[in-house]
């Protein structure tokens, strides 16, 4: 069994992003709030989160969103708690580790695990009205 190649291009991007998505699709816990949300046409989703992981891991330019405003967003749609959050860390900790290995990989983990904390701490200011970004 050879090593695992660290997350190093836009595709290696694209196949963690592909790979954490088709889990999160068909879990019990977090599965249908994105299919509540996205609905079964991904093809405007994946991208967003193919520029955003590329910003984030290599600094590739692209992605110009915000996602705190967008969970800020979902929530009032569709609570989120902190079950949710848990299960999103999860399952993008065990899609890395089951794919790459390597510095970069450790800081997908590292600053999802940043972000997680960060929007579920702007989702709960913004429902008690003490917004924000």
């Amino acid at each position: 069994m050879q090593p695992m190649e660290d997350i190093r291009t836009n595709e290696d991007v694209k196949v963690l992003v592909d790979s954490f998505y088709a889990k999160v699709r068909k879990d019990e816990v977090i599965g249908y709030i994105f299919n509540e949300i996205i609905g079964d046409d991904w093809s405007h989703h994946l991208p967003i989160m193919y520029q955003f992981w590329g910003t984030v891991l290599l600094s590739l330019p692209g992605y110009r969103g915000n996602a705190v405003a967008k969970h800020i967003e979902i929530d009032k749609r569709m609570p989120l708690k902190e079950d949710h959050y848990k299960q999103w860390l999860k399952l993008w900790t065990e899609t890395v580790d089951s794919l790459f290995a390597g510095e970069v990989a450790d800081e997908a983990k590292n600053r999802a695990s940043l972000m997680m904390h960060l929007i579920s701490m702007k989702v709960e200011m913004a429902r008690s009205g003490k917004s924000i970004f």
